[in-house]
Parts: structure tokens; sequence; C-alpha cells
């Protein structure tokens, strides 16, 4: 080992639209925190990240701005993804000068300007080497399926900004469809309902509050109602209201149905052969989408398939981005290819 290798190390991120997480080779997960950056406007000076700027959101004064870089899975705001991404590493890279190699989760869906910003980011953050590999792959690893085998697998995962869909097979994705409705679209058609219905105005972090509380993709077996806070669109004064949980998923429904919808088109377009394999092993269900209640019933009854919520699906990306940087040379097949400009 050079002294350059004692003073640098591997890092995976899953590089989401709501939480970045990010693993350190022989540390393990070390960071997970929201996609949230805090800056003052007129110097673009960075004040908060992460957990405490999103205490900030929706309390900021004229002079700072509180905003997430991540837009749909990708960089929106390039300037401040990579003052983010810097910190992030900074943050969790302590007594390291820097970062050999980085590999980060981005969408299947991605296109090659927003595969060039993520690598320009991770170089500028300080790798000398940038990988980038497709969530559902580094899902499909997280949760320990073998994706080297002639044998099809189906993982759906919901992020904030993106539902990616994959069938994986021989270390490669076969077919895949990436849309841009998931956890951030939920919120927003929550957000939207209190408009239409009560005429009130919430945040958007009471409206995902509401979704992860409430929220859900089938009836419950106890319908539950809860006290809202917002402001009367009329009146412009503070005003609470009541909710039921029947309401909640009324606002949920446009949002899963494109979901199931995406889920079908794939596997129309699935290979028989693959077909027999998801239809034996099921669907594996990844990302804080899988969290909502009883969405995993509400596929299966769609689908007639064995639909499964993977253990601790909030992390299994960036658990199998880790597994790729510990072992680089025997998952580099189902990294993406760069392409030379």
């Amino acid at each position: 080992m050079g002294l350059f290798d004692f003073f640098s190390t591997d890092i995976a991120i899953d590089l989401g639209t709501a939480n970045t997480l990010i693993y350190i080779k022989g540390k393990g997960i070390v960071l997970n925190e929201p996609s949230i950056v805090a800056f003052d406007k007129n110097s673009k000076r960075i004040i908060a990240l992460g957990n405490k700027a999103k205490e900030m959101q929706g309390r900021e004064h004229k002079e700072i701005r509180v905003t997430r870089p991540m837009r749909d899975g990708v960089i929106a705001d390039f300037e401040i993804a990579e003052g983010m991404i810097r910190a992030f590493i900074k943050r969790v890279r302590a007594g390291v000068l820097s970062s050999r190699r980085i590999v980060v989760a981005v969408p299947s869906g991605v296109t090659e300007v927003e595969k060039r910003a993520v690598r320009d980011s991770a170089e500028h953050a300080g790798a000398k080497e940038v990988h980038l590999i497709a969530e559902p792959m580094s899902a499909a690893i997280g949760i320990g399926i073998d994706v080297d085998a002639p044998v099809g697998n189906m993982i759906i995962d919901i992020g904030g900004g993106t539902t990616e869909i994959a069938v994986i097979a021989l270390s490669g994705i076969v077919n895949e469809e990436s849309i841009r409705i998931a956890g951030d679209e939920m919120n927003y058609a929550i957000m939207q309902f209190f408009k239409r219905n009560h005429n009130i105005l919430i945040g958007e972090r009471t409206a995902e509050a509401i979704k992860c509380e409430v929220g859900s993709a089938v009836p419950l077996k106890e319908e539950v109602t809860i006290q809202v806070k917002g402001r009367d669109l009329v009146g412009g004064i503070p005003k609470t209201t009541e909710v039921g949980s029947a309401e909640i998923r009324e606002a949920l429904n446009e949002c899963i149905v494109q979901i199931i919808d995406a889920v079908r088109q794939t596997l129309e377009r699935t290979p028989p052969e693959l077909s027999a394999d998801i239809l034996d092993r099921g669907v594996m269900l990844t990302g804080g989408g899988a969290l909502l209640k009883g969405l995993d019933e509400r596929i299966r009854m769609e689908t007639n398939l064995p639909v499964h919520v993977a253990d601790d699906p909030l992390t299994a990306v960036v658990r199998g981005t880790g597994k790729v940087i510990d072992n680089l040379n025997d998952f580099s097949k189902v990294l993406i290819r760069n392409r030379r400009y």
C-alpha cells in the first residue's frame, strides 16, 4: 500500500432526490441524511445541509434559501449539488485526504448529459475515479440477489424522485421502466388534495408526514383520522382540519395507478422465460416508497404476482453500491459503461 492509498478511501453514494446515503469501504453506511441544502442567497455559501437544513425548510427568511439540488433522481442545481456532495464527503471522511474511487447509484433512465453531471460533481468533490451503477441493479445486489445468475429477477425501487422498475438477469438489465412518479409526487398529490378539498395550504414536510402516518394503497383494517394544520386559502389565517385515511388514500391513488401501469408495461416486454422466473420468485420492492402501507398487497392484487418488501428497503441501494465498491473487479460487468465524448 502506497502513501496515497493510506490517505485515500473508497466511497459508495446513493445520491437520492430525498436522501443521500454514503458507504465507506471497511466502515459500512456512515451517513443517511436528507438531500437538502440551506445557503446564503447573496454569497451562495452553504449554511446547513441534511437534517439541519430540513429543520429550516419552510421557515427560512429572505436572506436564506433552502433547496433540494436533486430533482427526479438527477442533479437540478449543479453548483449546490456539488457543494452538498463535497460537504457530505468531508463530514464522513475525517482524517482522509481524498477519495480514490467513488461509485454513485443513478436512475436507470438517466440521460448522457445527466450522467456527465453526476461524474463531474463527484470528480470536483475530490474523486480520482468515478463509476456509475443503475439504482435497480444496485438495489438487487443490496438485498442479496445473485444478479450474475441466468435467472430473471424483477425489482421495483420507489425513491423520492423516480420509480425504477427493472428485470435483471446475467449481470444486466433486460428491460426497464423509469418514471418520475414517486415519493415527491405523492407528497404533491396530498398538498393538492388539501388545496382543492379543504381550502388549506400545507407545506411539503407536512404532506410527507401525513403520507408516512396514514397514507395507504389499500383500505386499512382500522381507518384513522388525523388533525392537519395549514393556512386557510380564503381567510389567510392558520387553520386546523380533520381528515380520514380513506381521503388520503384517494389522493394517492393516481400516483399508485401510474406505478402499477409502469410495472405492467415492463412485464409485457419481458421475454417469456424470464416471466416464468418472476412468477416463481416474485417481485422485490425497495426504496422508501416500499414502506407505503399496503402497496405490496395492491401490486399483488393488480398483477397476480408474489410481491415482497425487502428488509430495510431504504438502504438497499447504498448497501448494493457498497458491495460493488468492496469488490469492484467482481462487479465490473454491472457498472454503467463510460461513453467518451
